[in-house]
């Protein structure tokens, strides 16, 4: 937690102010007992109506007065918490957006929003709690205890006893709870994992009549996370009933004590009622404490979750072995050198000792299998991962010697094999890439990206309504845009994961025309399927369990490579026989 308190510091004053303004709260709450006592004795006792109506109006002042610094309290605590809360997602969702896509696929996405909503919102609760008791209640539990004293030296001993035994129990079962907690969340995460993946694809779900399946899954977790709420809810739950148990046995000692002085006229009455409200003030601060404490387990667990991710590096490390300096190639040319990636450090790779060389303006089309690692290999060029070995040069120099992977990104234009869009209009969709384009080249890039007609015929045209994901658009119009999005940028180099498979093949050969035209030359990386979509490159990657087993022409690769020329001709025939 002390890792998260520098999100604190820009509201200093309201968490000083808060705490103080409930010590000024309890101060004033600890002088009631002693009213009370003084209109027993006194007012009562000598039948004096006008003494017990001043010490009644003293009474009230003092709770109007606590009452305006309580409310004071809650205003400054309720800021700061609030404050800091925000602080803290800001940072964490700026973190992880700076995370490498290796380690956002090992966190997860359902734990990375469990801990940037439900997490954060837990440690936000706390320090609100924090700021108003943790000064409070030990300074009403101890100056009641030093009232007490005043009071009746004997009588207060019982004090002494009890706060002790009360401290072995609250934080005895806090130590045993927070690990406790820190599972309860993990459970929570597995729990949030299955109904994002079931809600995402509730389509596939019910084609594939898995409905039964899906919901045992859930009810299995969902059964194991309330097993262990349960188990955890019933052992925090014994922290109220203990400290019932002692308060109580300590006020019957309290009441009997002071009977005894009483009898023996070493005590008046009010003052065993003054020791008696004491006691019900310790009580009740107890009470509040000891709830207090179970919230701070379960922010403890909370809190190492987020520094958890705080603690995981960018993982864009800069190289120790080139420089930007290194080389005045062309801009936009490309180059593997023996590079080998694997995601994880036990896993296998996913490539191995790939090499070549992409001169600026040259087209390369790269095909192979599911899971040969297309993708892998065209996610390093802009540096979404980082090589296991040897090296991958844009413009000459290692992409991790960029101090800013921003820098590289702006010149790469990346249609992603899954089409994203985000909620807004199609015009925002599109400024993504430049957020300076005019209109003009914005139309450009429709219609290059073969996109420009069916946007015209949209209600509102540029300014027509995407929803969230592009729900309201076809497969095939989302690829178009997120390939217009690019164009935008007019990149040097251009990266199209698997992008046109859902266009037709008219669509697809009006699109490489216009890459093929486009004035600024870009250097353009073509992954797909269809040997049709690449056979024009100036070379074709064929990828094989993540190595390279040929490159070369298309013409080339007909004659010497039977993975290639099978994958073609597979597809011409199938392609003649629909045609047929």
């Amino acid at each position: 937690m002390r890792k998260l308190l520098r999100f604190l510091k820009p509201y200093s004053k309201e968490a000083a102010l808060g705490p103080l303004f409930k010590m000024l709260e309890a101060l004033f709450e600890l002088f009631i007992p002693l009213v009370v006592a003084d209109i027993v004795d006194v007012g009562i006792k000598n039948g004096d109506s006008h003494y017990i109506l001043k010490r009644c109006a003293i009474m009230v002042a003092l709770g109007v007065i606590g009452l305006v610094c309580s409310i004071t309290a809650q205003y400054f605590s309720a800021k700061a918490a609030v404050g800091m809360a925000t602080g803290m997602r800001g940072a964490l969702f700026a973190h992880i957006g700076r995370l490498s896509y290796a380690q956002t696929d090992r966190l997860g996405t359902a734990t990375l929003l469990s801990r940037t909503t439900s997490d954060v919102n837990q440690i936000q609760n706390t320090v609100n709690l924090v700021l108003r008791l943790f000064l409070r209640s030990p300074f009403i539990v101890f100056g009641a205890m030093i009232m007490a004293f005043t009071v009746s030296p004997k009588a207060a001993m019982t004090f002494v006893v009890t706060i002790p035994a009360l401290s072995v129990v609250i934080f005895g079962i806090m130590i045993i709870s927070i690990p406790l907690f820190r599972r309860v969340q993990s459970k929570l995460d597995r729990v949030l994992g299955l109904t994002r993946e079931n809600l995402k694809g509730a389509r596939v779900v019910r084609a594939f009549v898995r409905e039964q399946e899906s919901i045992e899954e859930f009810s299995a977790a969902n059964s194991e996370l309330t097993r262990l709420q349960r188990f955890t809810g019933r052992f925090s739950a014994l922290l109220n009933p203990l400290t019932y148990v002692i308060i109580n046995f300590s006020i019957l000692a309290i009441v009997y004590l002071g009977g005894v002085q009483v009898e023996l006229g070493h005590l008046e009455t009010g003052d065993v009622i003054a020791l008696y409200n004491y006691m019900s003030q310790i009580l009740v601060e107890l009470i509040k404490l000891a709830n207090f404490i179970i919230l701070i387990t379960k922010s403890c667990a909370s809190a190492a979750r987020v520094n958890e991710i705080f603690d995981t590096p960018s993982g864009m490390t800069k190289s120790d072995f080139y420089t930007e300096e290194e080389s005045q190639e062309s801009i936009g040319s490309v180059e593997f050198r023996n590079v080998s990636l694997s995601y994880h450090k036990e896993s296998d790779p996913s490539l191995s000792d790939i090499s070549f060389y992409a001169p600026a303006g040259a087209t390369v089309g790269i095909i192979g299998g599911t899971g040969s690692g297309k993708s892998s290999l065209v996610n390093l060029i802009p540096r979404f991962y980082d090589v296991t070995d040897g090296a991958v040069l844009v413009n000459g120099h290692d992409v991790r010697s960029y101090s800013n992977p921003d820098k590289l990104r702006e010149q790469i234009g990346i249609v992603p094999q899954k089409a994203e869009l985000f909620a807004g209009t199609v015009r925002e969709n599109l400024l993504w890439g430049n957020a300076t384009a005019t209109e003009e080249e914005i139309n450009e890039a429709l219609r290059d990206a073969q996109a420009l007609d069916f946007v015209a015929q949209m209600e509102g045209g540029l300014d027509a309504v995407i929803e969230q994901g592009g729900r309201n658009l076809s497969g095939g119009q989302r690829q178009r845009l997120t390939i217009a999005r690019a164009l935008v940028r007019r990149p040097k180099i251009l990266i199209l994961d698997d992008s046109a498979s859902a266009l037709d093949f008219a669509t697809d050969a009006a699109l490489r025309r216009a890459l093929a035209n486009l004035s600024y030359r870009p250097t353009i990386f073509i992954v797909s399927q269809r040997t049709a979509s690449i056979k024009n490159a100036d070379a074709i990657l064929v990828l094989e369990d993540g190595r390279i087993m040929n490159q070369g022409t298309h013409a080339e690769l007909l004659e010497r490579c039977p993975v290639y020329r099978e994958i073609h001709e597979a597809q011409f025939k199938s392609t003649e026989v629909t045609t047929a």
